[in-house]
């Protein structure tokens, strides 16, 4: 090949899809960019969370907290889905996939007020913005894969109209605009589902188990980086180590129990078709939002313990233990078909909830939490963890 042609190459390649299954596909560099610069999002979104739960504003943070989780979940999600089927790593790419990353750090300065004050403006600019990239991914790739064009100008045409609805909801009156924000979120969910009803993208099973593998370790780790914060910030008071060590040692149980219950699974094999990856990708907004939680619920407790919160006991509590136990069950459900090797029977993970949830009356709740997830670690991945390495 020479020079003029391989710089066209690089300048621009057709963005036929990519085989299904394609051998040694892993995350590229600008995945990992890209799932970086979420991590601003998520981080903001928790620190806010974490606010107003400590203010008190309990029924409030909770449903702005879904709502902009929601936006930044599905944002992530749509361009994993797309990078699996259609990632040409030239230059039109990765200027669109810099757009979207620019829309995403939007997005990040708009979480503090759309938790705080309901002003849902600069989140909303700033996801428009992600979406219209995709808008324009999804029309690239419509050219260039004709077996697939309708489904993909179905994309393209689905999100335009959707996201002229999440501008006009702007602008709508504020008493219809959380019936409108859930009609617009359904209707974001009912494009995948429509536009493969004519054809299937070829996005790779095992390249997704991963790219959700790593934005859970992400999310994971933006827990830990808010406990921590906490912890300091407790410290700085007069608080002792004394203090907080029940908090301290239960919560680093609990995400290192998190963490090990995830990627204890094979998630591919739940990958077979476009139902079942369709609905383990939607039930990984309740993983991330509830992973992502947890930060938020041990920093409550923290302030809390060290009496400078102002919630109850019980509702500090359940701000820790809620999550936790949505994590487990969640992953439970998502996964329970596809372990790695056998696990325990299904009521071992249900009673661990229970105990999870009861946790919240009892006298350290985030240590019983913690030693719960622990125990449930014992009960279905330890154990059998030979098995793995038999079969291999």
């Amino acid at each position: 090949m020479s020079a003029p042609q391989a710089t066209a190459t690089a300048w621009r390649r057709r963005m036929v899809a990519r085989v299904a299954d394609e051998k040694h596909r892993t995350a590229t560099a600008l995945e990992l960019f890209f799932d970086l610069c979420f991590v601003v999002a998520v981080a903001q979104t928790s620190a806010a969370f974490e606010e107003e739960l400590a203010a008190g504003h309990v029924a409030s943070g909770i449903l702005g907290y879904a709502l902009v989780f929601f936006a930044i979940w599905w944002a992530w999600m749509n361009f994993t889905w797309f990078a699996s089927a259609y990632d040409t790593d030239d230059i039109p790419y990765r200027l669109l996939t810099v757009v979207q990353i620019t829309g995403a750090l939007v997005m990040s300065a708009g979480t503090a007020s759309a938790l705080q004050h309901g002003d849902y403006t600069v989140i909303t600019w700033g996801y428009v913005v992600m979406r219209l990239a995709m808008v324009s991914q999804w029309l690239r790739a419509a050219r260039a894969d004709p077996q697939r064009r309708r489904c993909c100008l179905r994309y393209a045409a689905g999100i335009l109209v959707v996201q002229t609805g999440w501008l006009a909801h702007l602008v709508m009156p504020g008493d219809l605009r959380l019936p409108a924000h859930v009609l617009l979120a359904l209707a974001e969910l009912s494009v995948p589902v429509w536009a493969e009803r004519v054809a299937h993208t070829t996005w790779h099973p095992s390249h997704i188990a991963e790219r959700f593998g790593l934005f859970t370790l992400i999310v994971l780790g933006e827990s830990i980086t808010a406990a921590a914060g906490a912890v300091r910030a407790a410290l700085d008071t007069e608080a002792t180590f004394g203090d907080i060590a029940t908090l301290v040692l239960g919560g680093t149980l609990t995400v290192c129990a998190l963490w090990w219950l995830y990627f204890a699974q094979n998630a591919s094999r739940r990958l077979g078709g476009f139902a079942t990856a369709t609905l383990w990708g939607y039930g990984h907004y309740a993983v991330f939002a509830c992973a992502a939680a947890v930060g938020a619920g041990l920093a409550v407790n923290v302030a809390q313990t060290t009496g400078h919160g102002h919630l109850t006991a019980h509702v500090a509590a359940a701000a820790y233990t809620v999550p936790v136990a949505g994590f487990v069950l969640s992953v439970w459900l998502l996964h329970r078909r596809a372990a790695w090797h056998p696990t325990a029977p299904d009521v071992v993970h249900a009673l661990a909830v229970a105990v999870i949830l009861a946790a919240t009356f009892a006298p350290a709740p985030v240590l019983v939490a913690g030693v719960a997830t622990a125990l449930l670690v014992a009960a279905t991945c330890v154990p059998r963890a030979g098995v793995r390495t038999a079969a291999a």
